[in-house]
C-alpha cells in the first residue's frame, strides 16, 4: 500500500535566496517591468515556450488579467518568486498533480530576465522538490519542456532530472508543433543518491563568496559524491 500524500497548496516556502509564496493579482503590477513588453528582446524571449505572451507595451490590462485568473487555479498552482526584499522576479508553479499516482510536475516557470541563471533561480527549484517529497509524500516529479528549449532541458538535467524521452508531435502551441522533451526524479534518487545533497551544498552560503561567485559549481558537488557513493 502507498501511502496518502498530502494536498498541495499555496504555503509559503522560504529558501536562503528567495521565497516562494502564492501568487497575488498584485504581483502584476511588479512583475510588468522585469517581463511586459516587447521592444526589449530579453523579455519578449523569456515568453517563448510559454503558451502564452510576449505581451506588448499596450497590453498591460490582458497581463494583469491573466495573473488574476492564475491566482484562482489549483493545477497549476502558480508560486511567485520573491527576493529577500519582497522583488517578484517570476513564478513557478506544480502542476499535473496525480495524488493517487504520487506524482506532479513543476512546470511553467516564468523567470524574469534578473533571475535567469541566479543562486534564486536554483533555490526555487530545490524548494518545489524538497516540498513534494518531504512535505507532501510525493514519489515522482516530473519536468517536461518543448524539446527545442535547450535552457530548460539543460536546468533540468543540471537539477538531477533524468532524461525520458521526446514525446512527438505532443503539442500544438501558439500555432506550432511542440515535440515535447519528458525528465523525471524519483524519491530514492532525491534521497539517497545524492539530488539534495548536492543541491543543498551548492546552495549553501559558505559555498558563496562576498560578492556572490560560487566556490564549487554543481556539476563537481555531484561527482564528488556519486565518486564517495561508488566506494560504499
Amino acid at each position: 500500500m502507498w501511502s496518502k500524500v498530502g494536498t498541495c497548496f499555496g504555503v509559503q516556502l522560504q529558501g536562503r535566496t528567495i521565497d516562494l509564496i502564492h501568487l497575488s493579482p498584485s504581483h502584476a503590477e511588479a512583475l510588468w517591468p522585469l517581463v511586459g513588453g516587447t521592444s526589449d528582446p530579453n523579455k519578449a524571449s523569456t515568453w517563448t515556450y510559454l503558451p502564452e505572451g510576449p505581451y506588448p507595451e499596450a497590453d498591460f490590462d490582458k497581463f494583469q488579467a491573466s495573473v488574476t485568473t492564475k491566482c484562482s487555479s489549483t493545477d497549476p498552482l502558480f508560486y511567485a518568486i520573491v527576493d529577500k526584499s519582497q522583488q517578484v522576479l517570476g513564478w513557478i508553479t506544480l502542476m499535473s498533480i496525480v495524488p493517487e499516482q504520487l506524482r506532479l510536475e513543476i512546470g511553467w516557470v516564468l523567470f524574469s530576465p534578473a533571475l535567469q541563471r541566479t543562486t534564486g533561480a536554483t533555490e526555487a527549484s530545490y524548494l518545489l522538490l524538497k516540498y513534494a517529497f518531504e512535505e507532501l509524500g510525493y514519489r515522482r516529479v516530473e519536468w517536461k519542456c518543448n524539446a527545442l528549449n535547450e535552457g530548460s532541458k539543460r536546468a533540468a538535467e543540471r537539477l538531477g532530472f533524468v532524461f525520458e524521452g521526446v514525446f512527438r508531435q505532443h503539442m500544438v502551441v501558439k500555432g506550432r508543433n511542440r515535440d515535447t522533451a519528458w525528465f523525471s526524479m524519483l524519491k530514492e534518487e532525491w534521497d539517497s543518491r545524492g539530488v539534495k545533497e548536492a543541491l543543498e551544498g551548492w546552495l549553501a552560503e559558505e559555498n558563496f563568496d562576498e560578492s556572490g561567485a560560487q566556490r564549487r559549481g554543481l556539476e563537481g558537488i555531484k561527482k564528488e559524491i556519486l565518486g564517495r557513493n561508488s566506494k560504499n
